[in-house]
């Protein structure tokens, strides 16, 4: 089997909303929306090896601490693991009073009073139920009309009424899923809803959560959106009915689709965090909420320590967050190309000196730090990096600012160490070949011992002090019209070196009493060949004087 030539053979377009005068176009997401996690009940059913208690229990306390306000918490109709986690849950009291857990169950008697008592003593919960309404469930699956469809709604419906009574110590909320609705004929999923909706008669104060799910993500966002906003123009009583959307990632555009259907009227966003759930997963919940927060809106859930989050999803789950998810990946505040390394340095730098709390950096969209992410990862180096690359890596390791110029000078050496290696290179690798090239720490090169400077009545300046080279200490002594002058005279003068001073930068290493200084020199060589030198020291004087030795060094 190959793909085919003329795929319309085999598929069809999925048709459109007839909606001319659709709204959704111009609104913005202005709040978060209502969430809730589906992780322990979708995101666990679509898992290689389902989660124990202890894992549940670790991920619902994840939960909790993210701020959570829903959360489905399996579906205790499917076996004892379930049901007696859920119960657990109940009976040890570990339920927060301002937290809503949900169980979802199809329409069925057995199964809804399995639901109810899974979760009965609870102070308040949702019983989600559902049934498939779409065309192919109806005459593929079940072999049923429209009419037969809607009985197991209503039927549903009425179970979750009576059942409600036989527990009233628990504040109970209900929820209904006209499931596939995705594929469905809109209008239909509406007569179901209204039918639910008469039996339990919701009100403003009180309203029912209709689920609206991409059982099946089989169209592009918009049309979806479009199918959400048709839906709530016409549901009757809408005041008094939250809409869930449920959106699955088959082809790769559930967030959207979600974020849309927010713009269309939904009112409460379903999901798994980084996206788990059955075939491509679910809309992740991650991802919408950070984007919100983007925007500047508060999602109202805590992302401060992601890596934690994605060490205990990874942990519950066994799946590997991928390292380009969107917020969570590894590599995603990464950059390897030069150009863009370049740009983010530049854009921190300017962020560090603008009078201005708005973040503004290129290529990052979100602070780092706000995710309790270090700026050290922000910019990796490999043989595609450029100089700001390995410049950014020196100064968060290091402290160092090398002077733009010097940058271009070392960034061959970087690249012939990338090249050779074939890899990336890590800070370790970045400053040993620093210290290699400008021969800070060689004692078969100029080494300052100590030294002195004074100043004669004509104003000039002497060095005196000593110099080690070769293993030997040396006493030398030059004048000039300042230290630097001086410390170059005396290398003509004692070991016929002949140095010209370009360019010299220093700055501090830190903040503090205690922070060392860095200093940089550009000389130019007897040939007219540009040699760069850099010193530290705790003084920055003698930072100075250390780097006109590194540039010595080179001619040695």
């Amino acid at each position: 089997m190959t793909m085919l030539k003329d795929p319309s053979a085999k598929y069809r377009p999925f048709p459109q909303i007839q909606l001319p005068d659709r709204q959704w176009p111009s609104r913005t997401i202005t709040k978060a929306p209502r969430w809730l996690s589906t992780d322990l009940r979708d995101g666990n059913q679509s898992l290689i090896d389902p989660m124990g208690a202890e894992k549940k229990t670790r991920f619902f306390d994840l939960l909790i601490k993210l701020g959570l306000k829903e959360i489905e918490v399996g579906f205790p109709a499917a076996g004892a693991t379930e049901y007696d986690f859920i119960r657990g849950l109940v009976d040890n009291g570990r339920i927060p009073q301002d937290v809503l857990v949900q169980v979802l169950t199809q329409s069925r008697e057995d199964l809804i009073r399995t639901s109810f008592e899974s979760l009965a003593g609870a102070p308040a919960a949702i019983v989600h139920v559902y049934n498939a309404v779409s065309p192919l469930w109806r005459q593929v699956v079940f072999g049923m009309e429209k009419a037969d469809i809607r009985a197991i709604a209503e039927n549903g419906a009425k179970y979750l009424r009576d059942n409600a009574a036989r527990f009233p110590q628990t504040d109970w909320h209900f929820e209904y899923s006209p499931e596939t609705f995705s594929t469905a004929e809109v209008d239909f999923s509406i007569e179901c809803c209204e039918a639910v909706m008469n039996i339990l008669q919701p009100t403003p104060e009180k309203p029912i959560i209709l689920n609206l799910p991409a059982t099946v993500e089989a169209s592009t966002p918009n049309i979806y959106a479009d199918q959400i906003e048709y839906f709530c123009r016409n549901l009757p009583n809408r005041e008094s009915a939250v809409i869930s959307l449920h959106t699955h990632n088959d082809r790769g555009t559930g967030v959207a689709a979600a974020e849309l259907g927010l713009m269309a009227g939904g009112d409460r966003i379903e999901g798994c965090l980084f996206g788990n759930g059955e075939r491509t997963g679910n809309c992740c919940l991650v991802t919408v909420a950070l984007n919100l927060y983007t925007q500047g809106m508060d999602p109202e859930l805590d992302f401060s320590d992601i890596d934690e989050v994605i060490q205990t999803v990874e942990y519950c789950n066994q799946l590997k967050v991928p390292e380009r998810h969107p917020y969570g990946g590894e590599l995603v505040f990464t950059a390897f190309s030069g150009s863009h390394q370049d740009a983010i340095k530049k854009g921190f730098a300017a962020q560090e000196t603008r009078n201005d709390p708005l973040w503004s950096v290129p290529y990052l969209p979100i602070d780092p730090a706000d995710l309790g992410r270090s700026y050290e990862a922000v910019i990796r180096v490999n043989s595609q990096s450029g100089k700001g690359g390995f410049a950014w890596v020196l100064e968060q390791d290091q402290g160092l600012k090398l002077p733009k110029r010097m940058q271009a000078h070392f960034s061959r050496h970087v690249q012939d160490l990338a090249d050779e290696l074939g890899r990336e290179l890590q800070a370790p690798d970045i400053w040993d070949v620093f210290r290699k090239v400008y021969r800070l720490d060689d004692p078969q090169h100029f080494q300052l011992v100590d030294y002195e400077e004074t100043k004669a009545a004509d104003g000039s300046r002497l060095f005196a002090g000593k110099i080690g080279v070769d293993g030997r200490e040396q006493s030398v002594s030059g004048r000039g019209n300042g230290l630097i002058s001086s410390v170059c005279a005396t290398l003509a003068e004692s070991f016929e070196i002949q140095l010209e001073v370009r360019d010299y930068s220093e700055h501090a290493m830190g903040k503090g009493a205690d922070a060392r200084a860095a200093a940089y020199v550009e000389c130019v060589g007897p040939n007219g060949q540009v040699i760069w030198g850099v010193g530290i020291d705790e003084d920055v004087a003698t930072a100075g004087v250390r780097a006109v030795l590194s540039a010595a060094n080179a001619l040695k």
